[in-house]
């Protein structure tokens, strides 16, 4: 019997139309906060972000990965009744219970075992490996990975000081969107191979608290906390030599990837990370100025605007490194 392969067959990502900037979200934090002001253009400056993605009120996260995967379904011809398995792949969640992969399921009328892969902005990397290993395994010929984040009903914005204004940060410069994949049974390999480490002593450094057993209740514990300098530490101490095993375990190099899609946290985390790879810049695709930091659906959105754009297609390597809380760190290979 021949072995069994899986690759990409499709890659699309849903971008809710409503658009708020970082000086937009100063302001609001102004209006909300009694006795404290951000300083002007402060999230920018920090960040490089200028705009985000804001979904409608009343929409959940499931219904942005609905969105992508109705247009992925259609630009692929499959048939929702064709899908084997579903996979919701998201840091964020329409509730604690059922899995969120069943209210996505619903809307896209999906016939099929559906569950949740949850590892923070990490979530389609290590879904995108799952997928690949229960289609090559011959359990399945086609898997739907969806995804929806809706990071914008965790911002903080009435905070008491600056402090308390840095910490809540990221909630500022994160972006509501949907992405979805369709993994399917190939002769020839896609996806190439993953590999990936994780520091889990570090888990604290990022944490969204609310609604599990630790804090059941309570408003304060339903926003965003990072400390920055704590992740950027935790990421230097994990170190980068998984990347470079996982390509030589591969026979590959940087330079043979046509596209390097990278997680976006900022502009300035970015370019350190890309120096201290050496990575050349022109193989990277920027998104977070324009569209913020879209948590799990970054490294999708990223790809589907390579392949937008020309600079990437059939045949060619693409490169997936994914930067997550918890922490872990990771990377895929996928021959398109």
């Amino acid at each position: 019997m021949a072995p069994q392969h899986a690759r990409l067959a499709g890659v699309a990502v849903h971008l809710p139309e409503s658009r708020l900037t970082t000086r937009d979200a100063e302001h609001r934090v102004a209006e909300r906060s009694a006795g404290f002001r951000p300083p002007p253009g402060i999230v920018r400056r920090l960040t490089g972000v200028e705009r985000l993605h804001v979904m409608p009120d009343a929409w959940q996260a499931s219904d942005l990965a609905a969105a992508a995967a109705r247009k992925l379904l259609a630009e692929t011809g499959t048939d929702p009744h064709d899908v084997d398995l579903h996979v919701f792949a998201a840091a964020s969640q329409d509730m604690v219970e059922p899995a969120t992969a069943h209210m996505v399921a619903d809307r896209l009328d999906l016939r099929c075992p559906s569950f949740d892969i949850k590892n923070a902005c990490n979530s389609v990397l290590n879904a995108l490996e799952v997928a690949g290993a229960l289609v090559a395994g011959g359990g399945y010929r086609r898997v739907l990975v969806s995804c929806g984040e809706s990071p914008s009903r965790a911002a903080r914005w009435s905070v008491p000081d600056l402090r308390s204004f840095l910490a809540a940060i990221p909630g500022y410069t994160l972006s509501d969107a949907g992405a979805a994949l369709l993994v399917e049974r190939s002769p020839h390999p896609g996806l190439l191979g993953f590999g990936g480490t994780a520091d889990s002593s570090a888990w604290h450094v990022g944490t969204l608290p609310g609604g599990g057993s630790a804090h059941p209740r309570g408003d304060e514990h339903t926003y965003f906390r990072l400390d920055g300098t704590g992740l950027r530490r935790a990421f230097e101490t994990l170190g980068l030599k998984v990347l470079d095993d996982t390509l030589t375990r591969l026979a590959l190099t940087w330079d043979d990837l046509a596209v390097i899609c990278v997680h976006q946290v900022s502009l300035p985390y970015l370019e350190s990370f890309r120096e201290r790879l050496g990575l050349p810049a022109d193989r990277l695709v920027v998104t977070v100025a324009e569209h913020g930091n879209t948590a799990a659906a970054s490294l999708p959105f990223q790809l589907r605007r390579a392949l937008d754009t020309g600079r990437c297609g059939p045949g060619d390597l693409v490169g997936l490194v994914g930067l997550a809380g918890g922490i872990s760190l990771g990377m895929g290979v996928v021959r398109l």
